[in-house]
């Protein structure tokens, strides 16, 4: 088989040939029903475009920055957690991202420690969770900083919700022998995910290094995750707090509503996230690009606004980035990529991203990505959702 796939859905086909049932499902994740997960891809496919006929046709210039670092293009690497996917992890991805001139964001739940994945990548944030006490926090943020991180995302949005119609993964707590031999039927009927590892030396890590504190070992994923589940959830006080202890941009995960992205102006973020964390929080929030367009309106002007869901393809790019986002972030797409083909399978993603984002503008008759307007954009009656606006307010915002 050609290595080389042309669009992100031949990604995910073959990631889901290649990976173990358990695996696979862990990607696709999701909760209760799906509607906001199917939600985050299906509002790209109403939004239209209104091209020009005649006009400049030079060479397109994709770059942009975001909290101050260069990307060759408006897409960044979204923060996702531990990856039984290929053995080489985050580390393969920091260096697909590198090779592309594109930032990267590492999950606190990763499975590869954040000194090594900023090594591959020097364009680094560092993403936390509120989970423990402020010093254990405080230990957290203090490693990232000191192996280089950029920047820091936070992410506060989640619901722990468990259930989903299709059926969840089974995930071990930790691979030892009689895990092994309970999911050796799963990975036998995958002998080429199976051979990667094997030919690397080792099994897929399930700990969690980055969440680790004082020295202690790292620990898995499941205790890391109870961790959080048990930390009483932070105030706005609390997110103001990082921003000042991190001393850098901070860029606040998952707001989908106006008057939290104005609070998280107040606190001193440097930027906000619109995500509803690809689907996979409470079931019924909608896409993020429906949300997109009213917090760019309320919040634009003061601080940085990015956009992570539902991406698979350049042209979803640039419909995020008329309606107001600096940039996009992807997860699903690349983790895919990295099944399919490791480092090359991620780059070969970031190349189709680009390659639609090229096209787009050529069909726009724009020469900057930064040129796109609302104007580019057909956006049907209804389509924008505004969450969070003051019933006063909602005359002066676009909805």
């Amino acid at each position: 088989m050609n290595p080389w796939f042309e669009t992100v859905a031949e990604a995910q086909r073959r990631a889901k040939k290649r990976l173990p049932k358990s695996v696979y499902g862990a990607l696709i994740a999701g909760s209760e029903r799906g509607q906001t997960i199917e939600d985050n891809q299906a509002a790209f496919t109403e939004l239209g475009f209104a091209p020009h006929v005649a006009g400049p046709i030079g060479e397109r210039d994709q770059s942009t920055t975001v909290l101050g670092q260069p990307l060759s293009m408006p897409v960044m690497i979204s923060p996702t957690g531990v990856q039984a996917v290929h053995p080489d992890g985050e580390v393969a991805v920091a260096r697909a991202a590198a090779a592309r001139g594109i930032a990267m964001a590492l999950s606190s739940f990763a499975s590869k420690p954040v000194e090594e994945v900023i090594a591959a990548n020097p364009s680094t944030f560092f993403q936390l969770y509120w989970c423990g006490g402020k010093d254990d926090i405080l230990a957290r943020m203090d490693r990232a900083k000191k192996a280089g991180a950029v920047g820091l995302i936070l992410t506060l949005d989640w619901s722990f919700s468990h259930g989903r119609d299709w059926g969840s993964p089974v995930i071990p707590e930790k691979l030892d022998l009689r895990t092994m031999v309970k999911f050796a039927p799963q990975t036998l009927a995958r002998p080429r995910w199976l051979a990667t590892y094997l030919r690397s030396g080792h099994i897929p890590d399930l700990t969690a290094p980055n969440m680790a504190v004082g020295g202690a070992p790292a620990p898995g994923f499941f205790g890391a995750y109870g961790e959080w589940m048990g930390t009483p959830a932070p105030d706005w006080d609390d997110v103001r707090w990082i921003c000042e202890q991190w001393d850098g941009p901070v860029l606040l995960k998952g707001v989908m509503r106006v008057d939290d992205a104005r609070r998280a102006v107040d606190a001193g973020v440097a930027g906000i996230s619109v995500s509803n964390h690809g689907g996979n929080n409470l079931d019924g929030t909608p896409a993020a690009i429906r949300a997109l367009p009213v917090l760019a309106d309320a919040v634009g002007g003061e601080i940085e606004v990015l956009l992570d869901g539902g991406i698979r393809r350049g042209s979803d790019v640039v419909k995020a980035v008329a309606l107001g986002a600096r940039a996009v972030l992807i997860g699903r797409a690349y983790l895919w990529g990295l099944a399919a083909n490791g480092q090359a399978g991620v780059e070969n993603v970031l190349d189709i991203l680009r390659g639609g984002i090229d096209s787009a503008l050529l069909g726009l008759r724009k020469t900057k990505v930064t040129d796109l307007t609302r104007d580019d954009i057909v956006v049907p009656e209804g389509f924008t959702r505004a969450l969070g606006v003051p019933e006063g307010a909602r005359d002066t915002v676009s909805a």
